[in-house]
């Protein structure tokens, strides 16, 4: 069994994180996770208080394993922060502030309440800033992810940032799609893998079937990096691209961002609309590269007992058969 320092502490069975997708993470697919022997991480951003606080209520009726709660800091509200603060989740994990928010703060309070934290950083500076600021645990995101991204490949990012937050335990995510990946990400020197895409399309992940089956359908070329779902949102993410599948509605505005922008609340509800309905071509669909490794849309349990066993295949076996 594979077993890192990540293991120990969040007090999980394997190495395998969910990532807090804001729009794509539900109590049943965070406690499953969780069951599974991973760790489950809820998103807040489809919330408000009321909604979290229900939501987190929900997980612990169907788990008593670790899971965390996920806050973008850009947009952090404080009656939602309180919400998790009081909760005490295992961790209490956080991605994108802005240049001149103040992490210590909230790592702080958060640490208070008796929670971990853990941070994502798309850059070996931000990941540093969090290190100092107290962060427990590092997440190396690399451009191949799926949503909102920085610009530098996991291959490259993930060996710089282990170093960089050395002895902080660093998770990779990007690109992870299978038990290649976890065992790519542990030979880089990360603990373990944060996932999004893979958990997106699995029979507990709470988005239309639709969009799961465009998961499995991709060939993982079809991915752009854009600002055009956030233009239709008309909510600015620092310092980020999003990578979305290359549909009609992404194609409908290459190019043509500044018309986009005079009619961006019409597009919006659009853009929602199509969501609701499962039409992949009209809505935003944001999925990782490593969609091109997903063929099938399975159980959470599945998806984490085959990476465990793909990986310590390849670490039993391949590996040191390479060796002379």
């Amino acid at each position: 069994m594979i077993h890192t320092r990540i293991c120990d502490l969040l007090g999980i069975v394997h190495p395998i994180i969910l990532g807090g997708m804001g729009t794509a993470t539900t109590a049943p697919l965070v406690a499953a996770v969780s069951n599974a022997g991973g760790f489950g991480t809820l998103g807040t951003s489809a919330f408000n208080a009321a909604q979290l606080e229900t939501e987190i209520a929900s997980i612990r009726e169907r788990t008593e394993k670790p899971f965390g709660v996920n806050h973008l800091l850009f947009q952090i509200q404080e009656d939602m922060f309180r919400v998790t603060l009081r909760a005490q989740p295992t961790v209490a994990a956080f991605a994108w502030a802005r240049k001149d928010q103040d992490l210590r703060e909230y790592f702080q309070r958060a640490h208070d309440a008796g929670s971990k934290v853990m941070y994502m950083a798309g850059e070996v500076p931000e990941a540093v800033r969090a290190a100092e600021a107290g962060a427990d645990v590092l997440v190396a995101q690399g451009t191949e992810a799926g949503g909102h991204v920085g610009w530098m490949a996991s291959l490259p990012l993930v060996p710089i940032m282990v170093k960089a937050v050395a002895p902080l335990p660093v998770l990779c995510a990007g690109g992870v799609g299978d038990g290649r990946g976890l065992a790519a990400a542990l030979a880089l020197g990360a603990e373990g893998v944060l996932l999004g895409t893979r958990f997106m399309a699995t029979q507990e992940a709470p988005i239309h079937l639709n969009f799961k089956q465009a998961i499995v359908n991709s060939d993982g070329h079809d991915t752009v990096l854009t600002e055009i779902p956030d233009l239709a949102s008309q909510r600015v993410w620092p310092g980020a691209m999003s990578r979305a599948q290359r549909n009609k509605f992404i194609e409908r505005w290459a190019g043509r961002e500044w018309a986009l922008r005079q009619i961006a609340p019409d597009v919006g509800k659009q853009v929602a609309a199509a969501r609701a309905a499962g039409d992949i071509d009209n809505a935003s669909l944001s999925f990782g590269q490593d969609a091109g490794l997903i063929d099938a849309i399975k159980s959470v349990r599945e998806v984490v007992q085959d990476i465990v066993a793909e990986a310590e295949e390849i670490i039993k076996g391949r590996l040191p058969s390479l060796l002379r």
